[in-house]
């Protein structure tokens, strides 16, 4: 399930506020990005992606929890596939 907004091939616009779960499973097993418009919105995820996060690049407030991180953005962003199933936010 991915509905965000492409800009191209690969790269994907991210708005304002928005909310990024990142799950960290077993290496082999790679990770889940759920993507959510705002964190306080209340609404289903706007995307889910397989993969791990790489790095964050744009302003937002970075959280590490037991499962992985929460990433809240401050600001639009773009999130770009690196590389297979490796996300970067910037």
């Amino acid at each position: 399930m991915n509905h965000l907004v492409p800009i191209d091939d690969g790269n994907w616009r991210l708005p304002n506020h928005a909310h990024v779960v990142v799950y960290d499973r077993e290496p082999r097993d790679g990770g889940l990005l759920t993507i959510y418009d705002c964190g306080a919105a209340q609404k289903p995820p706007k995307a889910q992606l397989l993969g791990t996060l790489e790095s964050v690049d744009a302003s937002a407030e970075v959280e590490s929890t037991p499962t992985g991180q929460v990433v809240t953005l401050h600001e639009s962003a773009t999130l770009t596939e690196t590389d297979s199933k490796q996300f970067r936010i910037r």
